[in-house]
């Protein structure tokens, strides 16, 4: 497989304290990539910086062989890299439906008040927009609280809807924040199937879990972060054999 992302000596600090030291990681075209290590690890803050909502202080990011350190966040999505959050974002006064409306890929100047104002092309953007977050809904079991709030929404379904916006971005690359976290053991087996199913279609997923047994089971690799660094990268076999990961993990949940 082709290296989809690939980071070299990415720093970050924040108010004079280093939070990423020289960060080295490849994600390869494909894979399922865990990303895990013990609270503090640096592990959002990356998240955060590949995706553009932070500016790295130092280093190198290549999407393909494309540099993107420093693109904004809409940009980095107009290329296919995506980000979900741990706790789920949204307006708290749109729909299911309107909120993956509004992550959908649009062209210069297009939009939902372009739509309203007349042109033949922008209406029938909107349209294939409609049709294609419908699609989603119906993917994701969402169809059924399409035209509800997101604030009626239970926490698993609100994960659902992110994993949503996502899709309506045609990603290449999702970069995964704990998408299972306080989500009831059904509905996370229902958010790991989805997951399964995108990967095996051919999206590169790569996953912050602090979840174990779901690492295990759907990721390969798996790389291990500590105190702003990546200590190890291989097989759930191999992480968990290597010493360092044991003393980085000494006396935590994990």
């Amino acid at each position: 497989m082709s290296d989809l992302l690939s980071v070299r000596g990415l720093e970050r600090g924040f108010y004079g304290v280093s939070v990423l030291q020289g960060v080295d990681l490849t994600i390869k075209a494909g894979s399922f990539t865990g990303l895990i290590g013990p609270n503090g690890a640096g592990k959002s803050t990356l998240f955060n910086v590949v995706s553009g909502l932070y500016q790295p202080d130092a280093g190198e990011i290549r999407l393909g062989s494309e540099a993107i350190g420093g693109l904004a966040p809409d940009r980095l999505v107009a290329r296919g890299l995506v980000r979900t959050f741990q706790l789920a974002r949204g307006f708290p006064k749109l729909s299911v439906f309107q909120h993956l409306m509004l992550y959908g890929p649009r062209q210069q100047g297009e939009g939902l008040v372009a739509a309203m104002l007349g042109g033949k092309a922008a209406r029938h953007r909107e349209a294939e927009l409609a049709e294609r977050a419908l699609g989603i809904a119906r993917r994701l079991r969402l169809d059924h609280v399409i035209d509800n709030p997101v604030t009626a929404l239970s926490g698993g379904q609100k994960k659902l809807v992110e994993i949503g916006r996502a899709l309506m971005a045609d990603p290449k690359l999702i970069l995964l924040d704990e998408p299972m976290a306080g989500v009831n053991p059904s509905l996370t087996e229902e958010i790991a199937g989805h997951l399964i199913a995108l990967n095996r279609e051919g999206i590169t997923i790569c996953l912050i879990e602090h979840d174990m047994g779901l690492i295990r089971r759907l990721c390969d690799p798996i790389i291990v972060m500590a105190e702003g660094r990546t200590l190890v990268e291989g097989s759930f076999e191999t992480v968990a054999a290597d010493t360092r990961v044991q003393e980085a993990y000494l006396g935590r949940r994990h």
